[in-house]
């Protein structure tokens, strides 16, 4: 076997169709688009959704709900993971670098820090938000909370 004998599996090529090419071909007339209609005609295109006239999907769907433009997102961690962490690395400051390394959240996110769990060490932590619970925790063990 050279590459000279090479050649494509059984039936795994198939001739297009030639449309449009005389009656004789079989496929000439109407060149397999049928008589009249939308469909029959050059330069027909079905816009995305239409449902041939009937009132499409997204028409008798009604809306719902309101979209904030203007909403800011956060990935939530919580001070038992913060306290997790600090004690497996021995840290005495926790921020967005060391949770990046981590893996608990991606470069993009923006942390806020919640109160659920316990705080035993003295810890700096910095993030972008803080809530009550977990700023009031974190000054109750001795740290310092940090706003980015």
């Amino acid at each position: 076997m050279d590459l000279s004998n090479l050649q494509p599996a059984e039936a795994s090529v198939k001739t297009r169709k030639r449309i449009g090419r005389g009656t004789g071909s079989g496929l000439g007339g109407t060149s397999t688009r049928g008589h009249k209609g939308q469909k029959s005609r050059s330069g027909y295109s079905k816009k995305i959704g239409f449902e041939g006239g009937q009132m499409p999907l997204q028409r008798r769907l009604p809306k719902y709900g309101f979209k904030n433009v203007n909403r800011v997102e956060y990935k939530a961690i919580n001070i038992e993971t913060i306290q997790e962490l600090a004690a497996a690395k021995n840290l005495e400051k926790v921020g967005i670098e060391e949770l990046l390394e981590a893996g608990f959240i991606a470069k993009k996110h923006l942390v806020k820090v919640l109160g659920k769990g316990a705080l035993t060490n003295k810890l700096t932590v910095a993030a972008h938000a803080f809530s009550k619970t977990a700023e009031a925790a974190i000054t109750a063990a001795g740290g310092t909370v940090e706003k980015l």
